[in-house]
């Protein structure tokens, strides 16, 4: 599986500020197996985000973007991706929130979307590292079985009852 990793940060595009969540990212994916074809740090800056999304969702079966989920003016991550996207996918970041919420009462503040682009899978995640990571971990099962359904093709995963 191809992966495109997306952190919107004003300060990380800046050069002010190092990328933590990012590289915590792109370690889950290289550790489950799948390649980082894409790594990028961008401002919160709407019309850059959809670019960044159109541009890579025909390359990529998957494109998680880390930042921009919040409740500040400038995190505008959500809404590129609603105008990007073609499916939302609302189970995704409703099992991120949940399990996040046992960890962290705040974490029903996320305004995370997950969603399709064709056959491309494109997923928010938080700016921290640490809740980029839980969130991830939270829906890293169900990801294959999300791009299979989205390319048309049939799925082991499903038990006969």
């Amino acid at each position: 599986m191809n992966v495109a990793v997306i952190t919107i940060s004003d300060k990380g595009a800046a050069g002010k500020r190092k990328d933590e969540s990012g590289p915590v990212v792109c370690d889950i994916i290289k550790k489950a197996g799948w390649e980082v074809a894409y790594y990028n740090i961008v401002p919160d800056e709407k019309q850059e985000i959809k670019e960044q999304l159109l541009q890579l969702s025909n390359k990529v079966d998957l494109i998680l973007t880390t930042g921009g989920t919040g409740l500040s003016p400038r995190d505008v991550t959500p809404e590129a991706t609603k105008e990007v996207i073609e499916m939302e996918i609302p189970g995704i970041p409703e099992l991120m929130r949940f399990s996040g919420y046992n960890i962290t009462k705040q974490a029903c503040l996320s305004r995370a979307v997950a969603g399709a682009k064709g056959q491309c899978l494109i997923i928010n995640l938080p700016g921290s590292p640490k809740a980029a990571k839980e969130n991830l971990l939270a829906v890293i099962d169900v990801i294959p079985h999300a791009i299979e359904k989205l390319k048309g093709l049939e799925s082991d995963c499903a038990q006969p009852l």
